[in-house]
């Protein structure tokens, strides 16, 4: 959401946290000057029980993300498709029922995409520019469906295995290994995902990296705009 272009300063928001700073409003306006670099921060299978906790944390933190929802889940929860664009973050097509992709029909594939393009604008998330196929499978049915809809592939570069059931340690050890522009894969619902926001934020910040938008031009974290 543009309104929400200028959020807390991220070494700021971690020092906060650590109660040695206290950061004040007209702080804000002042983030895009301490970025070296932009990351994307993505979240996939929302939204769901655990999304109300995330975009508290994601927002006490100073972050914004893409949260990649399935269509039957921002059909059954359009007031958290609504709170995840009143809390600034930008919200991607995941498939409606997160099916191997490349294992269905290009008639199959065309309905996955269409639905959640429109259960997420009938949610209140606008209309998707981005799309991550489940499992990150893709072929050039899926692809060719995507062009149709004027949709942007969005894999990722470092996956943080919290569908795995990795601890918090290692999701944020992942997070740390991002650099400028790449992008990473987190889900909506673990609790250790959850818990490593705030030394997300904080392992970001010691590299002067800022969580972005991801371009659907280039597919690659960049400034917000």
């Amino acid at each position: 959401m543009r309104g929400r272009a200028h959020l807390p300063l991220l070494a700021a928001a971690a020092l906060a946290a650590a109660g040695t700073l206290t950061v004040p409003a007209a702080a804000a306006p002042g983030q895009a000057a301490a970025c070296s670099g932009y990351v994307g921060l993505t979240f996939d299978d929302g939204p769901g029980s655990g999304t109300t906790a995330l975009l508290g944390s994601l927002k006490q933190y100073g972050l914004r993300a893409t949260m990649f929802n399935t269509g039957q889940n921002a059909a059954a929860n359009p007031a958290l498709v609504r709170a995840q664009v009143s809390a600034g973050m930008w919200v991607g097509n995941h498939s409606y029922t997160h099916p191997h992709l490349t294992q269905q029909s290009q008639a199959t594939v065309d309905s996955e995409i269409s639905r959640t393009q429109q259960a997420i604008a009938n949610a209140g998330g606008g209309t998707p520019r981005l799309f991550r196929p489940p499992y990150g499978e893709t072929n050039a049915t899926v692809k060719a469906v995507e062009a149709r809809y004027g949709l942007t592939e969005i894999i990722w570069n470092v996956d943080s295995q919290d569908w795995n059931n990795a601890s918090t340690d290692a999701i944020v050890a992942a997070a740390g290994r991002l650099t400028d522009g790449q992008v990473i894969l987190m889900h909506d619902w673990p609790a250790n995902t959850r818990a490593a926001i705030p030394r997300i934020a904080q392992t970001l910040a010691a590299k002067g990296l800022c969580a972005g938008m991801i371009s659907p031009q280039t597919g690659r974290a960049v400034a917000p705009g």
